[in-house]
């Protein structure tokens, strides 16, 4: 027996404690604690912490609750099902293509998102951060039918256009527009737009898209945006978001006049007139709306109207709005104590919001009805209750109470609804409000100035511009939109403005040029930029291909008219379903496509995988033949490839290839790897996993073909690479990798598996595809690349979007072959791709862009290092966040950048201002990865040097303790767990094993740096434990140590 003090193997469980003091534990009993207490816990952790309107005076910074960061963006996305005819996309004003511009935020592609968005509405951005998105696009989400709820489009339109405003790339010219010079003289024609709000934004961009060159912009303020800039609060629509879009709209040539007015001067109705110009009216309504009782009150006394309150407060707080240095900065509106705000629309809280920015201590909102019926819409009300606005509602002012010459309280009726159920001001009943300023935000009017000048040309009703469904007045040459006629929404402006850039298309060219052909429908261009231009072909096996994505031998390519709809769609090249000779004709059974296992909870598009026991086409080589003809004229530019399969026969895959040659093919594929079904024939992976049967095969039909031919590779076997040499030793030109993966799918809880077939249910090993197999097919095509130089790889097997395609292409195969995304979606994703490859080559021609990751700039690592000890953001130190953040916007420590150049974005310089270098091509990129693909033997070489170590960004930190749960059950312990502030410390023996990072739910939250004296200066070089040293001998059994769980 060993002495007491021996050491034992029981010293080996000994842990660290410490570590592992808030590591899970099994529950063995109930749990019982005080109600003070845990009350007392509760607001310990307490993260939901309102930001009351009190702390945020001189606070502009954002406060929409819609607001999205990449990673919450990424999530909510893949949420979205991508309906078919999207009532969202029905519901919105511009018609944006909702469903595709979030199926592109999923995909990592928010330049392409951008794009969409900013196609169909040039103030894309604007709305993205203001649209009262519950009652438009929202209000018909599919998924509000659901538990989860529906999409919080706002935030992800405004996070997609936010990213691609970073990339500082410019809208441009579409080159395929003839030069300027060369249009015709219509093309010149003046067109004068008064306003520079979003009406006239979306109308001069249409406009110079379609490739007219004389647009004027004129504006009497000395500022661009209108309302957005000048009304609409920075804490809800930043002006640097304003100035960007009338930047956009400058980059087509539109020229904007600041401080001109219409009626005055060269932009006068009869001086355009004169100059045969077409004019639009897009300007916003001046006048305020005030009631008799508020007649005679003025701003020293503290009565505001929204028109004064708002512009006020805009100048003194957007960036460079008020024209001038810091020195000369105006003053916002001075309110404090209580605030009166008359009205229940958005602009009334707008007011709200703004009076406790400027220093209001309480703010009542009043209005007629009651809350149910209130004008504004919940996308408004949620930030103003969150700050702790007051309602009154039922009331309507009576009169107000000065004394010394202020404001000191307002007097109001209360208001009923009568039998017929009109709203009535009940005499009796009355109810005197104390308060410091009043707010009115009663609506307005075009005002005098305005309605004298356009009478000359449009009929007014009601203060404003009487128009019909195109946007014309009754004068042919004059058009109108946005406030003035009514379009009280920034999105309904920018339609109005849409709407009317075609049809005053359609007035210049039947006036100016009677000659041209205008067609009946609206065909408006979308947006363009530099990386539109970016060339995405690919030279592949003697082959042009326009693209490299093409549909799979599979269930997209189950017919030639789908085939003929994926190239409508953008689809570069398609490889046919797989057919035979009549002798081998199939017939499937069902059901045979089911979802992945591997999916977990997650229902409807983004799939994790797919499982079919589905055969090769049941259609005839006859129809196969016939449908590539037909596809080959009607489509002359797209490559169609012919999937073909026999036994090993030489005479039935001579005959079948060459059937398929003749027919018209670009090239063919045979499929030597189906892993269920056609091998119980002779057939598919009968073939496929044998290779003197490949080489055999590839033989035969190299005899007889005078086209480029691929042998399909299966992943059911040891070494693809054995198999690809078959092919090549055979002649084949090159190889597709890889075909499913064999598997079993599903088994349910009463042991019945699914797919089931039959009164007896039962079931095979079928085909696994999508994203599950994607590393099994990174492998060996980067096998067969690294060991078979220079052969030619078409790539297949979970590719589901342009991040995925290039990792293919770095991995050695230049074009792709895609189905189980489309099963996931539709044909339309390739635009996405499309967009999505394209920027990447862009990308690596800028500088500044060419180490972003998922199309966002990088985290540096050197900010964890400067972010480390942050608080957290929860309880007492979150309030304490709060009060120092409202004591620093109260002293004027922080400003918003208040006062930048007010013109800095316009008339701005080259994209980013970085270094241009050529554009790769797709071909540049293949293979670039593989000469870091190697043995594990490499590694082994770089050890105990070159090792990494993981490192925490405090400021990121969610505090959830995933890294220290991982670490500690399935790692090393190498991660403290502060009991108080929930704040991880990787300590010294952290291994470098990198779990931490991978189940971190917040990206670049933990990264891996280099073990080094800087990095770890009391441990700079791994020293692995070995438990008991080497050389040393087992240590005896001791006694049972009680474990820390």
């Amino acid at each position: 027996m060993a002495p007491s003090n021996a050491t034992t193997a029981s010293d080996l469980f000994v842990e660290d404690i410490e570590n592992l003091t808030l590591n899970p534990r099994i529950l063995k009993n109930a749990t019982l604690r005080p109600t003070p207490e845990a009350q007392a816990e509760k607001l310990r952790w307490k993260r939901n912490i309102p930001h009351v309107g009190t702390l945020r005076k001189g606070d502009w910074s954002d406060a929409k609750h819609t607001t999205l960061g990449h990673n919450a963006a990424v999530k909510e996305a893949v949420r979205c099902l991508k309906c078919a005819d999207a009532p969202c996309q029905k519901s919105c004003p511009t018609s944006i293509d909702i469903k595709s511009f979030i199926s592109c935020i999923a995909n990592h592609n928010h330049y392409g998102a951008a794009h969409m968005i900013l196609s169909d509405n040039p103030v894309g951005l604007s709305c993205g951060m203001i649209c009262p998105v519950s009652n438009l696009c929202v209000g018909g989400c599919n998924l509000a039918a659901t538990e989860a709820g529906p999409i919080n489009i706002s935030g992800l339109q405004d996070f997609a256009v936010t990213t691609f405003k970073s990339m500082n790339i410019r809208a441009a010219r579409d080159p395929a527009l003839p030069a300027a010079a060369a249009m015709h003289a219509s093309f010149a024609t003046k067109i004068v737009l008064v306003g520079a709000g979003p009406a006239s934004i979306s109308c001069a961009t249409f406009l110079s898209r379609m490739g007219y060159s004389n647009i004027h912009m004129i504006e009497k303020l000395p500022y661009a945006g209108g309302l957005s800039a000048s009304e609409v609060p920075q804490y809800r629509l930043a002006t640097d978001a304003v100035q960007w879009e009338v930047q956009l709209c400058q980059d087509l040539g539109v020229s904007v006049h600041l401080g001109t007015a219409f009626g005055v001067g060269d932009y006068t109705v009869d001086k355009l007139q004169a100059g045969k110009a077409c004019l639009f009216v897009g300007c916003g309504l001046p006048k305020p709306n005030v009631d008799p009782v508020f007649k005679g009150l003025t701003v020293a006394q503290g009565f505001y109207t929204s028109k004064d309150f708002l512009p006020e407060s805009a100048v003194a707080s957007k960036p460079g709005m008020c024209g001038c240095g810091a020195a000369g900065a105006p003053k916002p509106p001075k309110v404090y104590g209580k605030v009166l705000v008359l009205g229940a629309g958005d602009t009334a809280f707008d007011c709200t919001g703004s009076a406790f920015r400027n220093g209001a201590s309480r703010v009542l909102v009043t209005f007629r009805r009651s809350t149910a019926d209130m004008r504004a819409v919940d996308d408004e009300t949620i930030l103003a209750r969150s700050e702790r606005a007051e309602y009154l509602p039922y009331c309507l002012p009576k009169e107000v109470i000065v004394k010394d010459g202020h404001i000191v309280a307002c007097e109001m009726w209360k208001m009923d609804i009568d039998d017929d159920g009109k709203w009535i001001k009940d005499d009796e009943q009355t109810l005197r409000v104390k308060c410091d300023f009043i707010i009115s935000a009663f609506g307005s009017v075009l005002g005098t100035d305005l309605e004298k000048e356009l009478a000359k040309v449009a009929d007014l009703e009601w203060g404003k511009v009487r128009v019909d469904a195109k946007m014309r007045t009754k004068t042919p040459w004059v058009f109108a939109g946005g406030d003035c006629v009514g379009s009280g929404l920034t999105v309904e402006a920018a339609n109005d403005g849409k709407t009317a850039s075609w049809y005053m298309h359609e007035y210049i060219q039947k006036t100016f040029n009677p000659a041209a052909s205008v067609p009946p429908e609206p065909v408006l261009p979308r947006m363009h930029t530099e990386v539109d231009d970016v060339d995405i072909s690919v030279d592949f096996a003697g082959l042009k291909f326009p693209n490299p994505f093409g549909l799979a031998s599979a269930p997209p390519a189950t017919t030639v008219a789908m085939i003929a709809r994926g190239f409508e769609a953008g689809w570069g090249f398609a490889v046919t379903k797989t057919f035979s000779l009549d002798k081998d004709i199939v017939t499937n059974v069902s059901p045979r496509i089911v979802r992945g296992s591997t999916s977990g909870p997650h229902y409807g598009p983004h799939q994790g995988s797919f499982l079919n026991i589905e055969l090769i086409s049941e259609k005839t080589a006859a129809y196969w033949c016939s449908g590539v003809r037909q596809l080959k004229k009607d489509y002359p530019r797209h490559i169609v490839i012919a999937s073909i399969m026999c036994s090993h026969d030489k005479s039935d895959w001579q005959t079948l290839a060459k059937q398929a040659q003749e027919a018209g093919s670009d090239a063919l594929e045979l499929n030597l790897s189906c892993p269920h079904g056609m091998g119980e024939k002779g057939m598919g992976l009968a073939c496929g996993q044998k290779p003197n049967l490949v080489k055999d095969i590839c033989g035969w039909v190299k005899e007889v073909a005078t086209i480029p031919f691929f042998a399909k590779m299966t992943p059911n076997i040891t070494d693809i690479c054995d198999i690809a040499k078959a092919a090549k030793e055979g002649g084949a030109t090159g190889v597709t990798a890889i075909n499913t993966v064999s598997g079993l799918q599903h088994l349910k809880m009463d042991g019945a598996a699914w797919p089931r077939v039959g009164a007896e249910k039962r079931t095979t090993y079928g085909g696994c595809s999508g994203n599950a197999v994607r590393p099994i097919a990174l492998r060996m095509i980067s096998s067969i690349a690294n060991k078979i130089p220079g052969f030619p790889i078409m790539a297949t097997g979970g590719i589901d979007s342009a991040d995925a395609v290039i990792q293919f292409l770095y991995a050695g195969a230049p074009v792709m072959q895609v189905s189980a995304a489309i099963q996931n979606q539709d044909f339309t994703i390739v635009q996405d791709w499309i967009m999505g490859l394209k920027w990447h080559l862009y990308a690596q021609s800028r500088r500044d862009l060419a180490t972003w990751e998922k199309q966002v700039p990088q985290v540096p690592v050197e900010a964890a290092f400067q972010m480390k000890g942050t608080p957290p953001r929860f309880g007492q130190y979150l309030r304490k966040q709060h009060e120092e953040s409202a004591k620093q916007h109260a002293e004027g420590a922080t400003n918003n950048g208040r006062h930048a150049d007010p013109t800095a974005q316009l008339n701005g310089g080259k994209a980013g201002g970085a270094t241009r270098r050529e554009v790769p091509t797709v071909n540049s990129l293949v293979g670039l990865a593989l000469p870091t693909i190697g043995s594990f033997g490499d590694l082994l070489g770089m050890a105990p040097h070159n090792q990494a170590v993981a490192i925490v960004n405090d400021d990121l930190c969610i505090n959830c303790g995933k890294c220290m749960m991982t670490c500690n059950d399935t790692g090393y312990q190498a991660i403290k767990f502060n009991p108080d502030t929930h704040q991880p410390l990787i300590t010294d023996s952290c291994t470098g094993c990198t779990l931490c990072v991978s189940v971190c739910p917040v990206p670049d939250c933990i990264t891996m740096i280099s073990r080094d004296a800087t990095s770890r200066p009391d441990a700079p070089i791994y020293d692995p434990n070995r438990g008991i040293p080497l050389g040393k001998p087992e240590l005896p059994v001791g006694a049972k140590v009680k474990l820390a769980i």
